[in-house]
């Protein structure tokens, strides 16, 4: 396989994999930075809970204020069936790590697209501000 390819096929391989990945395993990968972060595992073990659970907007933070008291609430009534609650600090701390993870990745992917130094950048035209993109003259 020749390198160019080989490299393509490195860098595309993990996107494809990411993009491949079903809504159950991006939500459970969640669950566990929101466990890691301090949130504490509520189940929706009765009726009650149950009903008050499918009210929350799915797979999304809620804040609730009580006093003077933040929490933050994570319902999922489709992987665990529960509610993940977390206080301000819990959040604070997920939210570093996710953007932690997000700078990694980018950082990762940054390293991987510019290693290969038999690539001719100027073989894809000019970079100069204000050269347009798209059909039109030299297209």
């Amino acid at each position: 396989m020749p390198f160019r390819l080989r490299h393509a096929v490195i860098i595309a391989a993990p996107l494809a994999l990411a993009a491949c990945a079903t809504t159950q395993q991006q939500v459970s990968a969640k669950e566990d930075n929101l466990a890691a972060a301090g949130f504490i595992v509520r189940p929706a073990d009765t009726t009650a809970r149950e009903a008050m659970l499918h009210q929350l907007p799915a797979e999304h933070f809620v804040e609730r204020v009580h006093g003077a008291d933040v929490h933050y609430v994570y319902a999922d009534p489709l992987v665990c069936n529960c509610l993940y609650v977390g206080s301000q600090q819990a959040y604070d701390q997920y939210k570093l790590h996710m953007e932690q993870q997000r700078q990694a990745n980018e950082q990762e992917l940054t390293a991987e697209m510019y290693s290969d130094p038999s690539w001719n950048w100027g073989a894809w035209g000019p970079w100069e501000p204000g050269y347009a993109w798209g059909p039109g003259r030299g297209w």
